[in-house]
């Protein structure tokens, strides 16, 4: 039986119009990416995850500041820690930033954030991932969310013991990325860990891991009973995938339109960032957008060595030149910047990829 990604669902009591979300990634999500997934079809976009030390430290190491547009709700900003009650005053900054909803990370496997001892560290010590998510929902008012991974080891079952204890402490939804954190994004996700976790708690799960099309999305869903499935690297310079698995429209886009969404997202970086970070943020997308066969692979080579964002759009519009067409229309639909909340001295990430 078939699942119309198109049908809407709520998260307590913020209406999500799809049933895809976009995952949150360090050094990927940046506005102008969860933008980007809103127009193709995403009905919950995700900040990368935020250092809720960063928050109370107003670090001087910031590299940028959170942006919420009005054209992003509704949104889920996501923030990482281990002290609940610094992880509920950063869920308090950021539900005032804007966000629709607070998301906490326990699954990120990377080092640079288990050593602190926050992540997928957390899935071994439910007694402090309980206490911050406890702490989250009483500090914001807005639905919390967690995202987890199975848990450290291969074979883990963690989630499954954890999860329900995360409901009870205030998770209005549980995001399960089924492999372990040794793992990393090596073997498969294990979607039958899904369904046992969604018999389990009486929240919407979102099935996260190996959704690379319609037919998988599908798939996942009428397996797992999940209310949602999220995407994540498959989306990177590849919006038309999410169109492909809400639509299931399979279409290749033209060079024209991959030429236009790519200058209009190194355009909406660059406002962002500014031109420096941008510059070297946007490099790996340039790989992303023109692979695939779309364009001849020394063409990214090319631009990975200009000098300038300027440079690149340049040179994107003389191999394009029909895309000067779709980039106007693609820009005039942006909303005002004057729109947009700030929050001042907040940082997007540790990472200092945007």
């Amino acid at each position: 039986m078939q699942v119309d990604l198109r049908e809407p669902w709520w998260i307590q009591d913020v209406r999500i119009p799809t049933r895809l979300v976009l995952a949150p990634m360090a050094g990927v999500s940046v506005q102008a990416f969860r933008r980007q997934g809103r127009r193709y079809g995403a009905g919950l976009v995700c900040s990368e995850m935020v250092s809720c030390a960063g928050l109370e430290h107003r670090n001087e190491r910031t590299l940028g500041y959170l942006r919420v547009a009005r054209d992003e709700h509704p949104l889920a900003i996501q923030i990482f820690g281990s002290e609940p009650a610094v992880m509920g005053e950063a869920a308090r900054m950021v539900a005032a930033a804007g966000a629709d909803i607070v998301d906490i990370n326990f699954g990120c496997p990377v080092r640079k954030v288990t050593k602190t001892g926050a992540g997928a560290t957390l899935l071994d010590d439910s007694g402090r991932a309980c206490a911050i998510v406890e702490a989250v929902a009483k500090a914001a008012d807005v639905p919390v969310s967690v995202k987890m991974r199975r848990g450290l080891e291969n074979g883990s079952r963690t989630c499954l013991e954890i999860g329900a204890r995360l409901v009870d402490a205030g998770a209005a939804t549980l995001t399960l990325h089924p492999r372990s954190a040794r793992q990393m994004y090596t073997g498969e996700a294990e979607h039958s860990l899904t369904a046992e976790l969604v018999e389990l708690v009486d929240v919407p799960v979102i099935a996260s891991g190996d959704i690379t099309s319609g037919a998988r999305a599908q798939a996942v869903l009428a397996t797992t009973g999940a209310a949602a499935v999220m995407v994540g690297r498959g989306a990177q310079g590849n919006p038309w995938a999410l169109r492909e698995i809400v639509d299931g429209d399979s279409g290749e886009p033209s060079r024209e339109e991959v030429a236009a969404e790519l200058i209009v997202f190194i355009r909406e970086t660059v406002r962002e960032l500014g031109e420096r970070r941008a510059s070297g943020f946007l490099k790996k997308f340039y790989g992303w957008y023109l692979g695939r066969g779309r364009f001849p692979r020394p063409f990214k080579q090319e631009l990975v060595q200009l000098e300038s964002t300027e440079e690149v759009v340049t040179r994107l519009l003389v191999a394009a030149p029909r895309a000067v067409e779709l980039v106007e229309r693609l820009e005039s639909e942006l909303p005002d910047p004057a729109d947009e909340i700030l929050l001042d001295s907040m940082p997007i990430s540790i990472y200092g990829g945007g």
